[in-house]
């Protein structure tokens, strides 16, 4: 995007009272961000403008900040403004009600139009959560699909680390600016999807997190990609409300069947009875997306690790079988129970869960819990 052209846009997204939906019907109206600093006041009240934002158009009261954003923008490395008349901008979201007119960018634009899926779920996710989450980012990169997210902490973060252990690729939707990494346990996150993918957000620099702004955020989760999966996720979540959205944009929408007790399976039980796919593994996803997306996808591949783990559960010695039928992946189970129930001293005990924890087949958790690691 030009300097010049930048501007403009940016004013426009910067004019106090103008959100995405006005400013996409001026947009439309007027043709471009110039044409509508131009238009008269008859024209933008015959938009149905508040008045305060139609006279915060004529003095072209934005200007000055947008001069400012824009300087800003530029000394941020790697990052770019895309205006939805651009190539790079994503061809999904032009097919929601109200797309966002301008992002802030900062990675590779061109991942913006790959071909992408949404994980998505509760910020306190079970052990059985964690690893469903980590196990589909990383089976969906695998096969060559974009893995977004909205880098949140909990299930958002945790797919994405599974892309990313897939040396996938993935895109970050922020709800805060683009230079503001939240929450800030996510900043080695933020920088490994930054390398392998985008962080996109529709908000100026120096935006804090703020309550309001992950609804406005999430609609972009879940219309950006062709579809959603959510996790775990409670009855009043945002992960519902984001596969809601994505319900109403017509994209595919998954669950991953939760156990009924746990107040965080409610959001994905509840879709998959009304009519979401259930779905346990990657391929359950892929079979719902376009036959064309799917021809296009690389052919699944047992990553090396997992390899070796088959292998490793396949190699145990019986004081190791005996302690790795103990262990369940939905629940941890504490030390002083494995040693209660296998009949082995805690010393045994200890010496063959540290040999199965570096075969990669077993997890241990904080307070001396271990459990399972879903293959």
């Amino acid at each position: 995007m030009q300097l010049d052209t930048s501007l403009s846009w940016l004013a426009l997204g910067l004019t106090p009272g103008l959100a995405s939906r006005l400013s996409a019907r001026v947009l439309r109206q007027f043709g471009s961000p110039e044409g509508v600093f131009r238009a008269s006041k008859r024209d933008l009240e015959a938009c149905h403008l508040p008045s305060e934002a139609a006279e915060a158009v004529l003095k072209r009261q934005a200007f000055p900040r947008a001069e400012k954003e824009l300087a800003a923008v530029q000394k941020i490395d790697g990052c770019c403004l895309v205006n939805w008349t651009e190539p790079e901008y994503p061809q999904t979201l032009l097919q929601i009600y109200d797309p966002p007119v301008l992002l802030y960018v900062r990675g590779d634009p061109q991942v913006l139009n790959l071909p992408s899926l949404s994980i998505v779920g509760t910020r306190r996710p079970t052990v059985y959560g964690t690893q469903m989450a980590q196990r589909l980012g990383r089976e969906l990169a695998a096969r060559g699909l974009v893995i977004v997210s909205g880098l949140a902490r909990g299930i958002d973060a945790i797919a994405h680390q599974g892309a990313m252990d897939a040396h996938g690729r993935a895109i970050g939707v922020l709800g805060t600016g683009i230079d503001v990494c939240y929450p800030k346990e996510n900043k080695k996150l933020y920088e490994k999807v930054l390398g392998r993918g985008a962080i996109i957000s529709e908000f100026p620099l120096r935006t804090h997190p703020a309550p309001e702004n992950f609804p406005v955020r999430n609609r972009i989760v879940a219309g950006l990609p062709l579809g959603v999966v959510i996790v775990e996720g409670a009855q009043y979540s945002g992960s519902l409300i984001t596969a809601r959205l994505a319900m109403e944009f017509g994209r595919e929408v998954c669950g991953v069947p939760g156990n009924v007790t746990q107040p965080v399976s409610f959001a994905p039980n509840q879709l998959i009875k009304q009519g979401a796919k259930l779905v346990t593994c990657a391929e359950d996803v892929i079979e719902e997306l376009p036959t064309p997306v799917r021809a296009a996808l690389v052919q699944a591949e047992q990553p090396e690790a997992e390899q070796r783990n088959l292998l490793a559960v396949n190699g145990l010695n019986d004081s190791e079988k005996k302690l790795y039928e103990l262990l369940s992946v939905e629940e941890p189970v504490p030390i002083d129970e494995i040693v209660e129930r296998s009949g082995l001293n805690s010393s045994n005990v200890l010496a063959t869960l540290f040999t199965l924890e570096m075969k990669g087949i077993v997890r241990q958790l904080p307070g001396k819990q271990f459990c399972k690691v879903l293959l």
